[in-house]
């Protein structure tokens, strides 16, 4: 049980350092308000580092659909084990995205933009085009596993007839700098289009949240396009594990 305890609090630290430096950025007078993408992409880029670090030696870090999948189907992680981590993964963002709101309340409460605070829980696209947007979450999430497939290490058993192997599941904590300027980096040249989102429980937990929550002067939750960043990175981790053997067998 341990590992997916780890993958609910690695995904609700994940969601509660990235969304809120979406929060701090986009909501009324807080102290970071309109300091700008950059400030977003490397806040990302930091939660992402911090949320390896803290759960990277119990669950191997995935704490991303997309990563899990992958990992899967590249023969690295047991299924058996995977709606486990993915449900873990999707109901610890929901919590992260609650603590974000609990965090910035007064900010919520003193913000009138209905979009920006839909924002700060989950993805919409700058131009809204489905094929192409769906195209821009595989690609970037393809970016994010490739990269985790070549640096993963063991760190979780796994169960096959009764007993228990080390097997190669995640992140060790040694990868998790590079796995934070790897998001980083998809967030500079490919996050602008749809917001990177390249995570399904990132989008789809705080996306939950942001329909149940009393948010003040809140709209919609755009569930017309929440396919898009659920869908496309588990398609992108697919792609990026036939590009991994094929490098491999290059």
């Amino acid at each position: 049980m341990s590992s997916f305890v780890a993958e609910f609090f690695g995904t609700a630290i994940l969601v509660l350092l990235g969304n809120g430096v979406v929060a701090n950025v986009v909501l009324d007078n807080t102290k970071g308000h309109n300091s700008g993408w950059i400030v977003i992409t490397a806040g990302w880029a930091f939660a992402v580092f911090s949320a390896v670090v803290c759960t990277a030696e119990l669950s191997g870090a995935h704490l991303n659909p997309a990563v899990t999948v992958g990992l899967a189907v590249n023969g690295q992680f047991d299924w058996v084990r995977l709606p486990g981590y993915i449900t873990a993964q999707i109901l610890g963002a929901v919590f992260g995205a609650i603590v974000v709101y609990v965090y910035y309340y007064n900010h919520y409460e003193a913000t009138s933009d209905a979009d920006a605070k839909l924002a700060t829980f989950c993805t919409s696209p700058a131009i809204r085009n489905l094929p192409l947007n769906f195209c821009c979450e595989a690609i970037g999430t393809a970016v994010l596993v490739l990269a985790v497939l070549s640096f993963s290490s063991p760190a979780l058993p796994l169960t096959h007839e009764g007993k228990e192997t080390l097997v190669k599941v995640g992140l060790g904590s040694v990868g998790a700098i590079q796995v934070a300027m790897i998001v980083f980096s998809i967030g500079l040249s490919l996050g602008g289009t749809t917001g990177y989102g390249v995570n399904p429980a990132r989008d789809l937990g705080p996306r939950l949240a942001h329909a149940f929550l009393p948010i003040r002067g809140k709209r919609d939750s755009d569930w017309g396009y929440a396919f898009v960043p659920f869908v496309g990175p588990l398609v992108g981790a697919i792609l990026a594990v036939g590009l991994f053997q094929l490098m491999r067998a290059a």
